[in-house]
């Protein structure tokens, strides 16, 4: 394959984002070069010779120094997920569409083959041979490889259009797993890397430090910092509801006193002095390691204090799996950033209720914790006293 496969896709004045989309995808498709699945618009396209550009990753220093590498779960980059694994580096994979969290560790079985290491790149094998990584693991990020629509040779970059690429670099900064040293690599087609204006990058967009082509390396030495974590006024409410962990991620954010106004929202930034629910550590560890805040949770037995009139600081937790323990409820919570002061557990009867420093946390806690899943169970979370009303 050659350069000759390309025609020179210059943007016209005024051109949008998505007019150098639909150009790269109706090329791609007219002349051919694109792959399984079709057509690639709306896609990150996969095309031929996808695999031969993916063999350039192993030849990058930023590859052979890294320990963690990310790679996104499309279809181009399955040869660089098997690379990464066959290296036996540390492989993390985005989840679709981050429904269920942010990062799955892709875990072979012991003495995988190459052919089952090949499997496990693959979109079954990364649902198949994966493990969740939640926000308190101790994960540090050394590469990261996304995939692309177009990009220039600068190290300007953009995606499909629905922000997920960004969406999970910005997370990642959140949660201290990457820093704006840490390499971004995109593995693209020669005709996907065209000039794209640099008015039309925004704060949120990430850029990209190598480009991988079937027949070039691109070292962009682009300058342009990377986005500093979650630009929360470009968060809508819709994309809050489809995606838990981003609750979870604006729970802590808000705790720390950062604004969280989401888009077309009121600014609102936390009242100086006001008591907020118990924050996670700072510090990152793995998740099933205790931390300080395991022991200052307090767990009772029994009735809560004043459970005929409960107080407005108390949250109900309800449809409990009948053989869920108090460790169980108390380890999401920690993972989710919603640690009560005390935690009263009844089991027999399905139910525990959280007690909160103020009705401020507990109502934060409540807008955290919906969604909450034990086993597969999908718990019921309210305020006590209104669950006590119904």
């Amino acid at each position: 394959m050659s350069r000759g496969d390309c025609v020179a896709m210059e943007p016209r004045a005024g051109v949008s984002k998505q007019d150098i989309r639909e150009q790269i995808w109706d090329h791609m498709e007219s002349q051919n070069l694109a792959d399984f699945p079709r057509p690639v618009h709306h896609r990150i396209p996969n095309f031929k010779g996808a695999s031969h550009a993916a063999e350039q990753l192993p030849r990058l220093q930023a590859f052979k120094t890294a320990r963690t590498i990310k790679v996104n779960p499309d279809a181009p980059q399955k040869n660089a997920r098997f690379f990464v694994l066959e290296s036996k580096k540390t492989l993390l994979v985005p989840t679709p569409r981050l429904r269920t969290g942010l990062f799955n560790k892709i875990t072979p079985p012991p003495g995988a083959t190459k052919d089952i290491l090949r499997k496990c790149a693959t979109s079954q094998g990364v649902r198949n041979c994966s493990v969740p990584i939640g926000l308190d693991s101790r994960v540090l990020v050394d590469l990261v490889v996304v995939g692309s629509v177009a990009v220039s040779e600068k190290g300007w970059r953009i995606g499909k259009g629905e922000g997920y690429a960004d969406l999970e670099y910005a997370m990642m900064v959140s949660m201290g797993a990457v820093s704006n040293e840490t390499p971004v690599v995109t593995i693209v087609h020669d005709c996907q890397v065209v000039d794209i204006p640099e008015e039309l990058l925004e704060e949120h967009d990430i850029t990209v430090d190598y480009i991988l082509t079937p027949t070039r390396v691109i070292a962009t030495d682009c300058k342009r910092p990377q986005p500093m974590g979650i630009t929360w006024s470009k968060i809508s409410r819709k994309m809050m509801e489809k995606i838990p962990v981003l609750r979870s991620l604006r729970a802590r954010e808000q705790q720390a006193g950062k604004d969280v106004t989401l888009q077309g929202e009121r600014q609102h930034l936390p009242e100086p002095g006001r008591q907020q629910a118990v924050p996670l550590s700072a510090g990152r560890r793995p998740l099933d390691t205790p931390g300080p805040e395991a022991n200052s949770m307090e767990a009772t037995v029994g009735s809560p204090p004043g459970e005929g009139a409960p107080l407005a600081a108390d949250v109900y937790v309800g449809n409990l799996p009948r053989d869920a323990r108090v460790s169980d409820l108390k380890r999401a919570l920690r993972e989710l950033g919603s640690v009560p002061l005390r935690l009263t557990w009844q089991g027999p009867r399905r139910r525990a209720f959280l007690h909160y420093p103020d009705s401020a946390a507990a109502q934060q806690a409540v807008s955290c914790l919906q969604g909450l899943r034990l086993g597969t169970d999908t718990l019921r979370v309210a305020l006590a006293r209104q669950q006590r009303d119904k």
